[in-house]
């Protein structure tokens, strides 16, 4: 029996094959490798779906954290509050700036980012709030912003897995700045790495396109210090075709996020939640394994060809790296050894599904 991955790239390959290759020979001979036409009309095309004024794509989902963070003035000195069941790329983005990362814990039914505890973390040296959008779904950027009136902190969001989902129908970085990733699993991939940002500020946008590029506009003229940081042309073709199929894609996700819903009922998992207002775009469809047997049901998925995986094995502060924060996070702490991520692409049928449930049903049961 074939396997079932957790992501099918060659399936989304199969439905843009033609037009990326129509798009490479245009790319090669125009040697338009760095920036250009096709990125130009790509990020113009990105602002206009995602319902912002302004896109600048970069290298990867990263540097547009980082490059976002430092265009809102966050630095040395200062300190951006996140929470401890992320990617490490939230923090590292933190980190590389030379500000403080203050982790604070996350919902206990969504996983998202405690507003609470958020809000409560606040200090004078606090410049930026980072929400991350996980599995797919907005956080409560509507709930942050309410709590902040009248402070100078600003909502920097970690978009990477979250394009096109909105929240009271609005998007991310529609009222301020987002970050995105493109990396090849995302629901809008490159093939190989690649990010944006997106900003209401054309002023945001001007300055993380400066500093992504060596710091200036002009060549040779440096007016900050900047990194290299550019989309180049080739992934720009890429993005240009998924992008014209993406609102199709994330339909047939939800579809497929429905389904399990349905399959799934009564087993003992506990399945994901969608916030009230939020349309998801499931990125990810994440169920949480009681009584620590998650593992054990991984294995024996992974032994039935069923690509399940982790999203996230470990919270920030028990990484290597930033496990100098320290503090007690009991929500994340619960919950990262429970959740285990199912197969999800638009591309997934419903009998591929039913094998799914069948062999999770049949893991639990050990």
């Amino acid at each position: 029996m074939s396997k079932i991955p957790l992501v099918d790239l060659a399936a989304a390959h199969a439905e843009v094959a033609e037009e990326v290759e129509a798009g490479f020979k245009r790319i090669i001979a125009e040697t338009a490798f760095v920036g250009g036409a096709e990125v130009a009309a790509f990020e113009q095309e990105y602002a206009a779906f995602s319902g912002v004024e302004h896109c600048v794509g970069v290298a990867n989902g990263t540097d547009a954290l980082e490059l976002a963070f430092r265009a809102v003035g966050v630095g040395p000195g200062s300190e951006v509050i996140l929470p401890a069941n992320t990617f490490i790329a939230t923090a590292e983005a933190v980190a590389r700036t030379g500000a403080d990362v203050v982790l604070v814990d996350c919902d206990p039914r969504t996983y998202l980012i405690d507003v609470e505890a958020a809000l409560a973390a606040v200090t004078p040296r606090t410049k930026a709030i980072a929400p991350v959008h996980l599995y797919g779904q907005l956080a409560p950027v509507d709930r942050l912003r309410a709590g902040l009136a009248g402070s100078d902190v600003v909502l920097v969001e970690d978009a990477a897995q979250c394009q096109g989902a909105t929240r009271h129908g609005r998007g991310a970085g529609v009222d301020g700045i987002a970050a995105t990733s493109f990396y090849p699993g995302k629901n809008l991939g490159a093939y190989g790495d690649a990010g944006a940002v997106v900003s209401a500020r054309e002023d945001w946008a001007t300055t993380v396109r400066t500093l992504g590029s060596h710091g200036g506009l002009r060549k040779y003229h440096h007016d900050l210090i900047g990194v290299n940081s550019r989309l180049d042309g080739l992934q720009a073709v890429v993005l240009r075709a998924k992008l014209a199929r993406l609102a199709e894609g994330n339909r047939r996700r939800r579809a497929v996020a429905a389904y399990y819903d349905e399959l799934l009922a009564g087993l003992d998992v506990t399945l994901p939640v969608t916030l009230e207002g939020n349309e998801h775009v499931w990125h990810i469809y994440c169920v949480r394994v009681p009584g620590g047997r998650r593992d054990e049901v991984l294995a024996r998925l992974n032994e039935d060809g069923i690509g399940a995986g982790i999203h996230y094995p470990y919270p920030v502060h028990k990484t290597g790296a930033f496990g100098y924060l320290g503090g007690s996070y009991p929500v994340a702490e619960a919950v990262a050894p429970e959740l285990l991520s199912l197969p999800i692409y638009p591309q997934l049928t419903r009998e591929q599904q039913e094998r799914v449930a069948e062999a999770l049903k049949s893991a639990l049961a050990g």
